[in-house]
């Protein structure tokens, strides 16, 4: 479907909006609606009345929110329910975050949800004329609009966005009856282009479940289905092949802790050049099979005054607190923190590659030794007690090949379609935001009759 432009256009006077249809207005968002940050926490204080608090999740992950969402339990005050109480018409945006791109993050309020208050970490944009309540959620999803944001809020490691910026942000004012029509339109838009993102993401959860499968299956059952076989005495491995070995993981691989040097002294953080495997790593550590580089590095001196020590390439790295088991053999000499755990394989017994396997497949293994409210984490006498089953070294071997083959190929349809989602969603930002900017006239729009999945505009976007 092509769209048409405007007939007149005129300057905004705003550098990120540029021109606007001529019969449009430009106001500030605090002219358009009433914007109120939230002070209500989780916390329950006695003699205030049990609410449900609707919490940053709940608008991060969701376009609407809706009876169904399981609301965060809390308390408040008469008058804090009085002005945060959910209505129809409102939208709520996130006000803080680790990451600024996160910041304004916007849900649309479509009924009143009386007993569901506005949580701590987000605000509530309530418009004056409810007309124009859907379209302010699509304005704040507009490309323009969270480049502005991202730029506009204040933090080192938590990012927060003040009233004033919101309060203050030109928005684009077109008359009631066309902000309705772009509203819907986008309604009808985005609903099947969020379906494409959804069949994309559900393919890349399945590709996921079969690559956990064909790891665990590998390194518990070996690749020969006439293999003789025998009760491992271990709940995670069930039966193995008869002639594998099982064991605990630390008879086939040395077992090395970490430590961080003292980060009172400057001495041992300056000229650092040794690569230190932390927490800072999780993200690379749930993508790769291989580090090579780290977020932080220490030094000779960090390490000759702590517990830390270099250790050979070719360990498997583990992270054994936050997120549990995350794995990856390092390809140079590298240091960890007291978080990760090093595994120095004996190569005459264990390949770092099928050690890396077996971490891979003991997913739900680990996740049972785990304890902690806030920081998850796995104890050192369990770590201790992890056990795997072990081939001789040719079979080991030629697992890993398999493996890694069919590991790869998955790998790539999942990079595709993680690819694939990204430009979708770029489409969409852009669409929201040639609409609610004017830079398309959607007037004479009007809802189709249903359509088969694959009709017109689907093709386009997917295009």
């Amino acid at each position: 479907m092509k769209y048409q432009a405007y007939a007149e256009y005129k300057d905004s006077g705003v550098e990120w909006l540029e021109a606007i249809p001529s019969h449009w207005d430009i106001k500030k968002l605090k002219f358009i609606a009433n914007v109120q940050p939230s002070n209500i926490d989780k916390k329950t204080n006695e003699g205030e009345i049990p609410i449900l608090l609707c919490n940053y999740t709940d608008v991060y992950y969701n376009d609407t929110v809706n009876v169904t969402m399981e609301f965060m339990k809390a308390s408040a005050t008469e008058e804090q329910i009085k002005k945060f109480t959910l209505q129809a018409g409102d939208t709520i945006i996130t006000k803080d975050s680790e990451d600024p791109n996160d910041i304004a993050i916007p849900t649309f309020v479509p009924e009143d949800m009386v007993g569901v208050v506005c949580g701590y970490h987000l605000s509530v944009i309530r418009p004056y004329d409810m007309a124009y309540g859907e379209f302010i959620k699509r304005l704040f999803e507009c490309g323009y609009a969270r480049a502005y944001f991202a730029t506009r809020s204040n933090g080192l490691t938590r990012y927060g966005l003040g009233t004033y910026a919101l309060d203050n942000i030109f928005y684009p004012k077109p008359p009631e009856i066309e902000a309705t029509t772009i509203a819907n339109f986008l309604d009808h838009e985005t609903a099947k282009i969020n379906t494409l993102i959804e069949k994309q993401q559900q393919l890349i959860k399945l590709l996921k479940e079969k690559r956990q499968a064909v790891i665990s299956h590998a390194v518990t059952k070996g690749l020969n289905p006439n293999a003789p076989m025998r009760d491992s005495g271990v709940e995670w491995l069930g039966n193995v092949p008869e002639h594998w070995k099982v064991c605990r993981i630390k008879h086939v691989a040395k077992l090395e802790s970490g430590h961080t040097p003292d980060k009172k002294i400057e001495a041992y953080w300056v000229e650092c050049d040794i690569p230190w495997v932390s927490l800072n790593d999780s993200s690379q550590l749930k993508e790769v099979d291989y580090i090579s580089e780290t977020a932080i590095f220490l030094n000779e001196k960090g390490i000759a005054n702590s517990s830390a020590r270099k250790l050979p390439e070719r360990c498997v790295v583990f992270t054994r607190d936050a997120s549990i088991g995350l794995a990856a053999i390092t390809t140079k000499v590298m240091a960890v923190s007291q978080h990760v755990i090093a595994w120095i394989c004996d190569e005459k017994k264990v390949i770092p590659e099928y050690l890396l396997l077996v971490f891979y497949a003991m997913k739900d293994e680990l996740d049972r030794f785990t304890f902690g409210a806030t920081l998850k984490t796995i104890g050192m006498p369990d770590v201790n007690k992890l056990t795997g089953s072990f081939p001789d070294i040719a079979e080991q071997k030629i697992i890993i090949e398999h493996v890694f083959r069919v590991k790869q190929t998955m790998d790539i349809v999942v990079s595709k379609a993680e690819e694939a989602i990204k430009i979708i969603q770029e489409r969409r930002t852009a669409l929201i935001s040639a609409a609610v900017t004017g830079k398309i006239d959607v007037r004479s729009w009007q809802a189709p009759e249903p359509l088969d999945s694959n009709n017109e505009t689907i093709q386009e976007v997917a295009a």
